[in-house]
């Protein structure tokens, strides 16, 4: 059994902004940080996106958005504060922190961040959405929000959001 992880490696970096505009199609992606502050912790990004998205005037289209971390993930609810305690606790019930888990065993790995259950919590929810734009506005429910689940902080997340779709 190998001990560490397999590395993906790219060719070229992702470059922190890239834009193509040909017609009326426009695509545009960046990077963007978000700091956390605690170990597990609920950000509402809603408005960060519905942001970017209206800056490019895109009408009808697409908005991505990647987290480039195996233990930070994305997903849809609703940002309210007993809601987001209930996640927290549903994720803490689902994966326990203490448990025996090999990725966090020295004769099995070589991470020392001790962050199994956070790898394994970020399989619950995932680690990429793509929203319809319509009518130059992202495509929500009433009380759905986006919503970006740090399960391995406090640190600098990186998120990969990108816009394709018509003017």
């Amino acid at each position: 059994m190998v001990k560490s992880s397999t590395v993906t490696v790219r060719e070229k970096p992702v470059e922190e902004v890239a834009s193509a505009k040909v017609g009326g199609l426009t695509i545009h992606g960046e990077t963007i940080i978000i700091q956390t502050e605690n170990r597990v912790e609920l950000i509402d990004l809603t408005n960060r996106v519905m942001e970017f998205v209206r800056q490019f005037n895109v009408r009808e289209g697409l908005v991505s958005l990647w987290s480039m971390h195996t233990t930070c993930s994305l997903f849809i609810n609703e940002f309210q504060t007993a809601l987001l305690s209930d996640i927290t606790r549903f994720l803490e019930q689902m994966v326990a922190r203490d448990a025996e888990w090999m990725h966090n065993h020295p004769d099995h790995s070589d991470c020392d961040r001790m962050n199994a259950d956070s790898h394994l919590r970020a399989l619950l929810l995932g680690h990429n959405l793509t929203l319809q734009v319509s009518g130059g506005e992202v495509v929500l429910g009433q009380w759905q929000r986006i919503l970006m689940a740090e399960l391995d902080g406090p640190r600098a997340r990186s998120l990969r959001i990108q816009i394709f779709g018509v003017s």
